[in-house]
C-alpha cells in the first residue's frame, strides 16, 4: 500500500476527544463473548471537522460493505435503518453531563490498541491512560452482518493522551488526594 492511499474507513479524531470506559490494558469479555480492548470516545457536537470525518467514514463503510450488508437477502438496506455507532450523548445519556452536547462512539478491537503520548512517546505507565483524559484516536468504521444484526461498527486502532481530564462520575485519583505538603496537618 503506497504511503498515498487514504483509508475513506478511517479517523483520527481531534484533539478534544474524551475516552470513557477506557479499557485499554487488558481486553475484557462482555457476556461470554470475545474477549476485546474497548474505549467509548466523547467527541464535543462543536468539533464539526471529526463529526463530518466520522459520517463520511460511516458512509464509506457502508459502501463498502454492501455485499456483507445484502447477505442472502434481495437489497441492501438503507443506512438510515441501520445501527450506526455515532450516537447522540444528549438523546441517549441526557442524565449524564460527560455527555452533554457531545456525540460519543464506542470502538473497540481484538487487538491491543497502540498508546502513546502528546509527543508519539508510548505511554508505558498504565496510570497515565484512564476514563477522562482528553486524546486523539485512531478508528475505523466497518460493515457487519451477523446473526440477523446489521450495521456500521467502529474499530478500535491506537490512541494518543493529549491531557489529563476531571474523572467521570466525580472520583477523584488517589494521587490528587494525598497530594500534600509534610508541613500540612492531615488530621485536620
Amino acid at each position: 500500500m503506497s504511503k498515498n492511499y487514504v483509508n475513506p474507513t478511517k479517523v483520527i479524531t481531534g484533539k478534544e476527544t474524551r475516552w470513557s470506559y477506557a479499557n485499554v490494558w487488558e481486553p475484557k469479555s462482555i457476556n461470554g463473548s470475545t474477549p476485546k480492548y474497548s474505549v467509548s470516545l466523547i467527541i464535543p457536537k462543536a468539533d464539526t471537522i471529526t463529526v463530518e470525518k466520522i459520517k463520511n467514514a460511516i458512509k464509506a463503510a457502508y459502501d463498502d460493505g454492501q455485499p456483507k450488508l445484502k447477505g442472502n437477502g434481495k437489497s441492501v438496506p438503507a443506512l438510515s435503518v441501520l445501527k450506526t455507532p455515532l450516537r447522540d450523548g444528549d438523546l441517549e445519556r441526557p442524565d449524564d453531563d460527560a455527555y452533554k452536547n457531545s456525540y460519543f462512539i464506542n470502538a473497540n478491537s481484538t487487538t491491543a490498541p497502540g498508546i502513546v503520548d502528546a509527543d508519539r512517546q508510548p505511554v508505558i505507565d498504565r496510570s497515565e491512560v484512564y476514563s477522562d483524559v482528553y486524546g486523539r484516536a485512531s478508528i475505523n468504521f466497518y460493515a457487519y452482518n451477523a446473526n440477523g444484526n446489521k450495521g456500521i461498527a467502529c474499530g478500535l486502532n491506537n490512541l494518543q493522551k493529549i491531557r489529563d481530564g476531571e474523572p467521570l462520575g466525580g472520583k477523584s485519583r488517589a494521587e490528587d488526594d494525598f497530594d500534600i505538603d509534610d508541613d500540612d496537618d492531615f488530621l485536620s
